[in-house]
């Protein structure tokens, strides 16, 4: 099976007629926005049918815009010395900047409009964008004076967004020099943190300390672009009022303070639980001072759990079909059609990722597969994104941008059905294994997601009053891997270079992009319980609900399946389920 995915079906290249001509429409569609903006938007006479006009362009421009990002970023992400996919988007960004001043023309206008509700009732267009037009509304408050927002768009383009360009330029050129049976290597960093699920004790270790010792050929320029991140945040959250850049993530998750906070609260009672089972696993492995961080994705089991890209296929169609036909099919066409690029290689950034090009009614994921059953759940988890993108196919563009937290819902869900249907027809050393990698996975989504949300938090505390330097870098990513993972861990072993290879840190438009993930998996869980006890009704209503993540908030979606998510119990409740699943483990 072909490991690359294909392009073709965005634009055959960067030099082909689709391309430039879309490149010239987007030309003229700025200068067309930005004059029916400048026209439109002095008065609020014939409003509705404004807003109708306004709303149709909006949806086809958006289109456009994404077909050409979407073509240079999954380039660029294969590929990071790609001159013309980075000099695209660097364009793109630059030409998008132009709009930002009569966007917030547009969005303080929809904030003016006093009878908003009542014109929404009197037009069809406008009831089916009626969440998008009130959150522009809520949001309106926190908008800039017209210049500054365009100042700060066109400063971000050699600011924000060149300090992350920079991060994933150095780790995804870092060559790491390591010794491979007798033999000194350099290798890229993305094959060598693989070895992390490697077989051989000895190798993982030595994977390790390679890791960390390459680290200091990159950090302090690391440290500079998360400093330069960081430092915008505060100063754009603070421009616009308010409170936190915290503050921010929520508003742009559409999820409110208590949620987090009892989401926070369950995870925290948590984490004797999971203590528990890194303390089981060392002592499986021979450790007595608890797991070295080396060790947290050993394998477990005498069972050979590896698998070739077709077996990972094959296996992961069969258990998304135990859930539904649709979701089943829609694996087996990603895979079978080239949407995926799966091949670790140098130049490709690490870790994986799923796009979704509403505009094709397509995704394409990418991944760096080794054939651990744990980069197997993570193709089920980049495809449950996919199969989200499948269920908004039919929603309007604007109503098909659903916030961080519960993007990770479906692609949660889905490493959860692989798992379960596994389990059921494994044997006894093979359910030990399944169930270990479960774990390790959750306590990655729980443990170490509340680590890198302490280790955030303290970043931005510590950078209102200047650049945090690499030592106290390291100093931060260490105190919050001991408060979360304790003596679960031994204190020798950490990894105080954590926040050099996440790229979730390096978004000045994602802070707090860890969190999500604790939602996704304990919502899904939560979601996994009530398919058990309903069945077929259920999946029917998941697709539903799915759809329906684009235009409403967080609360609204948790209530179509009656969840109440700003309750503790319900968090509690899902971690109840993976502290049971520790037992099992303990007792095997």
């Amino acid at each position: 099976m072909d490991m690359r995915w294909s392009l073709n079906e965005i634009y055959p290249s960067f030099e082909s007629d689709a391309f430039k001509n879309d490149l010239n429409l987007l030309n003229e569609q700025i200068k067309e926005n930005i004059s029916w903006v400048e026209t439109n938007c002095k008065n609020y006479d014939n409003t509705k049918e404004k807003l109708e006009d306004y709303l149709k362009s909006a949806n086809e421009f958006e289109h456009l815009v994404h077909r050409l990002y979407s073509f240079a970023s999954l380039n660029a992400s294969v590929d990071v010395k790609n001159v013309t996919a980075n000099k695209t988007m660097e364009q793109l960004s630059n030409k998008l900047a132009e709009l930002a001043k009569t966007e917030a023309l547009f969005e303080k206008w929809v904030g003016g409009i006093a009878d908003l509700d009542t014109l929404i009732e009197k037009s069809d267009v406008l009831k089916v964008h009626s969440f998008y037009l009130n959150e522009i509304k809520r949001n309106a408050s926190y908008l800039l004076d017209d210049t500054q927002e365009e100042v700060l768009a066109k400063i971000k383009t050699t600011g924000s967004t060149a300090w992350s360009k920079l991060q994933g330029n150095l780790t995804s050129n870092l060559l790491v020099d390591i010794e491979v049976d007798g033999e000194m290597k350099q290798l890229p960093l993305s094959v060598v943190r693989n070895m992390a699920y490697d077989k051989d004790s000895e190798k993982r270790k030595a994977a390790y300390e390679a890791e960390l010792e390459s680290y200091t050929k990159i950090d302090e320029s690391v440290a500079a672009s998360l400093n330069g991140i960081k430092g915008e945040v505060i100063t754009e959250s603070k421009l616009r009022g308010y409170s936190s850049p915290l503050a921010v993530t929520l508003q742009k998750s559409r999820m409110n303070e208590a949620t987090l906070n009892a989401m926070m609260e369950a995870m925290k009672e948590s984490l004797p639980a999971f203590r528990k089972y890194f303390k089981k696993k060392a002592e499986l492995l021979g450790y007595k001072n608890g797991l070295p961080f080396y060790e947290l994705f050993a394998p477990m089991g005498e069972v050979n759990m590896t698998y070739t890209y077709e077996e990972a296929r094959d296996f992961i169609v069969k258990n998304f079909s135990t859930f539904s036909r649709a979701l089943g099919d829609y694996a087996a066409h990603a895979f079978d059609n080239n949407w995926i690029d799966a091949e670790p290689r140098k130049g490709k950034r690490g870790g994986a990722f799923c796009s979704n090009l509403h505009y094709l009614k397509q995704s394409r994921i990418l991944s760096n597969f080794n054939g651990s059953f744990s980069n197997v759940t993570t193709l089920a988890h980049e495809l449950g994104h996919g199969y989200h993108g499948k269920c908004l196919v039919d929603e309007i563009s604007l109503n098909s941008h659903y916030p961080m937290p519960i993007a990770e819902t479906a692609s949660i869900f889905c490493e959860t059905i692989v798992t379960n249907a596994a389990l059921k027809t494994a044997s006894k050393e093979e359910s030990f294994a399944i169930l270990e990698s479960d774990i390790q996975g959750n306590a990655q989504v729980i443990v170490d997601i509340m680590s890198r949300f302490l280790f955030e938090s303290k970043v931005f505390d510590e950078r209102k009053d200047g650049s945090v330097s690499v030592e106290r870098l390291k100093e931060i990513m260490i105190e919050a891997q001991k408060e979360t993972y304790g003596d679960g861990l031994d204190p020798e072993y950490l990894h105080p270079y954590m926040w050099v290879c996440k790229p979730h840190y390096y978004s000045a438009g994602n802070n707090f992009y860890n969190f999500p993930y604790a939602f996704g998996l304990l919502f899904s869980k939560g979601l996994y319980a009530e398919y058990l006890k309903r069945g077929d009704e259920f999946v029917r209503e998941y697709d539903t609900l799915l759809a329906a993540t684009g235009k409403n908030n967080l609360i609204d979606v948790a209530k179509m399946m009656n969840i109440d998510i700003t309750s503790k119990d319900f968090w509690k409740n899902s971690l109840d389920l993976i502290a049971e699943d520790i037992e099992k483990f303990v007792n095997l």
